[in-house]
């Protein structure tokens, strides 16, 4: 017979580590609590789609944001880490430090209005689709939320929103880290809009960008061509030495690029030509060792072409430390606020969105059930994978968007402008507050979170950031 005593042992430690830490009855009452802020999530992220701010350039959203908080009671510090649209929010004394992030850009060259049909919007450079807007309003009204449970318990500890400017391609929290912003912080939450709930432990792919600028001679195409340099060839022959590359970099890369600059008129050999590439791989090792092969194709171009090239690079970031004692606490709090209920308007809505789909990878209905948790890689990048190198970090996706939409599409853009980016928010804000409190409460689940986070970084860890000492690229979307 197996000894019945360290059995119990081992479930009672279980418990103290991933339970809840007070019955059902007082996650209801939060529950209950952020659904009160459902309409001041709406308006938020309302107000954001409509402003869809890129990268550095959000003044608005990020002022609207920072004064509801401070309406809210939170001491605010505005312009940190040398980007003035960057901020924290604090309330509370001593005890833990719980983070939670929020992000607030749009991304450009796309826009939409929110229709289930392919309508652009005019007078509009660019739209929300990543949903960042979504995010930006649940991780306010969680904070608030949050904020209110201290007040009302007098439980020890602060709660802390970091607003972070330019997360697509501008490496925001990078300068935050960097600036030592999160030091002091315990623990870090965050969550994504997504087409899916899920709370499985999904790294991503370390990245770094950087923009090629070929430098040539003009003169007239057809009467002088021999005393012209074209800078645009010296691009074209770039980018076709690194196509020929991709059949030679590891099997998880990824390698994109547009060209920002071309030439203005074509009986003009054009002196300047400029193009974006990003790198990606699941490891910055990795990403260094295609970099350096980039860099040497740039040189091979320019020789070949008699042009000059420099580049300046203008983001990177961490691949994303998973952090299991965390994701499955944060997988126990999804369930427990479970997923999306479509009304007619939004299942119709829904439907039609979804005719739009290539292949979409789950059926519609999905939006109500919480996916199986997992450990997996993602394709993507983010600048939360610098943060996680310096705290315990975790993190969600939830339903903002109909089942199977890709993100960075019109179709997310949309949904994200709607009812359903809302409902898909509440479900974030909820979890968010529940898995806070539940960190407030609970030192042992803390104490092991951290003992995971130690041990993955190893005793020798020293952070480096994929973009180097560079300031922040304020100007990069411009």
């Amino acid at each position: 017979m197996r000894p019945i005593l360290p059995l119990l042992s081992t479930a009672l430690l279980a418990a103290c580590i991933t339970g809840p830490a007070w019955p059902e009855s007082r996650d209801a009452k939060l529950i209950e609590q952020v659904e009160e802020k459902a309409d001041l999530s709406s308006s938020l992220s309302d107000q954001i789609w409509e402003w869809a701010e890129v990268g550095y350039q959000e003044e608005k959203s990020s002022g609207l944001l920072q004064q509801t908080l401070k309406v809210e009671g939170f001491d605010v510090e505005a312009g940190v880490a040398g980007i003035p649209t960057a901020f924290v929010a604090e309330y509370g004394t001593g005890g833990p430090v719980i983070a939670i992030l929020a992000e607030f850009d749009a991304l450009p060259g796309i826009n939409q209005t929110a229709s289930p049909d392919r309508e652009e919007r005019d007078g509009m450079g660019a739209g929300h689709a990543c949903g960042h807007n979504l995010f930006a309003a649940g991780s306010t009204t969680a904070a608030i939320a949050i904020k209110d449970w201290l007040e009302e318990t007098g439980t020890p500890g602060r709660i802390r929103l970091y607003g972070t400017p330019a997360e697509e391609g501008g490496s925001g929290k990078v300068y935050m880290v960097r600036a030592g912003l999160f030091n002091d912080v315990d623990i870090a939450l965050h969550w994504h809009a997504g087409d899916r709930n899920s709370a499985a432990a999904r790294t991503t792919l370390a990245n770094r960008s950087a923009k090629f600028r070929f430098h040539g001679l003009s003169a007239h195409a057809a009467g002088a061509p021999e005393k012209g340099r074209s800078a645009l060839d010296g691009v074209e022959a770039f980018d076709m030495m690194v196509n020929m590359m991709r059949e030679h970099v590891p099997q998880d890369a990824r390698i994109h690029y547009v060209i920002t600059s071309g030439g203005a008129a074509p009986n003009v050999v054009p002196d300047f030509a400029e193009v974006f590439y990003y790198v990606r791989h699941p490891t910055a090792d990795g990403v260094e060792a295609i970099w350096t092969r980039l860099e040497d194709a740039a040189r091979g171009a320019a020789l070949g072409t008699g042009t000059t090239v420099d580049w300046e690079i203008i983001h990177g970031n961490n691949p994303l430390l998973v952090n299991e004692t965390l994701a499955k606490m944060m997988d126990e709090k999804l369930r427990e606020v479970g997923g999306v209920t479509y009304d007619a308007e939004e299942e119709a809505f829904a439907e039609a969105i979804y005719a739009t789909l290539t292949t979409p990878t789950l059926p519609l209905g999905s939006e109500s059930e919480v996916q199986p948790y997992e450990v997996s890689l993602g394709y993507g990048s983010t600048d939360v994978g610098d943060v996680s190198y310096a705290v315990p970090t975790v993190g969600l996706n939830t339903a903002t968007w109909v089942p199977g939409t890709p993100a960075h599409s019109w179709q997310a853009v949309a949904a994200s402008g709607t009812s359903i980016g809302h409902k898909g928010t509440q479900v974030a804000s909820k979890t968010l507050t529940l898995a806070a409190i539940e960190l407030f409460t609970n030192p042992k689940l803390r104490e092991a979170a951290r003992k995971e986070f130690d041990d993955k970084r190893g005793p020798d860890y020293q952070y480096k950031s994929l973009l180097g000492d560079r300031d922040p690229p304020l100007d990069y979307r411009k």
